[in-house]
């Protein structure tokens, strides 16, 4: 397994940044699942300041950021120019102040994880997160502890018009898991389809079992993104639709960037493939 690697500048400057938060704290984790990392030039460069990463875990240096290193993991998580180049998603620690969060290569590489189907994670929560359920499908992680991380927390869900219905789908199949939250939050429609799904599998009537903001272009993504920086909101299951352009685009960037600017609180799968596997995991505590 082969992850990408990028971390902004006030993620990686100290021994106190997401990066090396995440090294430190997800070191067994990297080395029982014998990851490979590709390291933008920049992170690469603060791994080894640090003494991090540095014996047994294969990394890779390419080019810095301005020298198309993001550029060619976008590449990559596309399959590279080779199969031995080939990405199975990236860890990005997003400062959503860098200006540098929404160049083309940026949100390239992001778009590429969501329409192969691979994670792209940009918290430092969402990172350990991710370790954790990529050792349980690896047979060497507990699915105990991630399920427990659920209590007490309120997920979002969300999707575009294209997606509502795979949305749906995928809480029907994983309606007990979604139900252990301490509340759900949606917007407009989707949240509405989910009420009705949940009600008919017996969720008390008038009840919601999700809590309905407005719709995405009329500010529900905006009313979210406050739930997520109040710390009222941990986790956004957000199904996002990569072959349209949406009038709403600086809604969607909002609420991403909220999610980013709460790093240390919030995770984010932004794609169907990402939440399954997420779900996946957790199956074995639920059963």
């Amino acid at each position: 397994m082969r992850f990408g690697l990028v971390a902004h500048r006030i993620h990686r400057q100290d021994a106190d940044g997401a990066l090396a938060r995440w090294a430190r704290g997800s070191e067994a984790q990297v080395r029982a699942l014998g990851l490979g990392l590709h390291a933008v030039g920049g992170t690469y460069d603060a791994l080894a300041r640090l003494g991090l990463l540095q014996h047994g875990v294969p990394t890779v240096r390419l080019p810095t950021g301005m020298q198309g290193g993001v550029m060619r993991l976008a590449s990559c998580i596309a399959g590279g120019l080779a199969p031995e180049h080939a990405l199975d998603g990236v860890i990005y620690f997003v400062d959503p102040v860098d200006p540098s969060s929404l160049y083309p290569e940026t949100l390239a590489l992001k778009r590429q994880c969501v329409i192969h189907g691979k994670p792209f994670v940009s918290t430092a929560r969402g990172a350990q997160e991710w370790m954790a359920v990529e050792c349980v499908h690896a047979g060497v992680g507990d699915a105990a502890v991630l399920s427990q991380a659920l209590d007490g927390q309120t997920v979002a869900l969300i999707a575009h018009d294209a997606l509502k219905q795979r949305m749906v789908e995928f809480a029907a199949k994983h309606f007990e898991l979604l139900s252990r939250f301490a509340s759900r939050v949606g917007t407009g429609t989707t949240g509405s389809l989910l009420n009705e799904l949940a009600w008919s599998r017996g969720w008390p009537a008038g009840q919601p079992w999700v809590t309905r903001y407005q719709s995405g272009p009329m500010g529900g993504d905006a009313q979210i993104a406050e739930l997520v920086l109040d710390r009222r909101c941990h986790k956004t299951i957000f199904f996002e639709d990569p072959h349209v352009a949406r009038q709403h685009e600086a809604d969607i960037q909002l609420l991403e960037r909220a999610v980013c600017t709460a790093t240390e609180h919030t995770s984010c799968f932004n794609s169907p493939a990402m939440a399954e596997r997420w779900a996946a995991a957790l199956a074995p505590a639920g059963s």
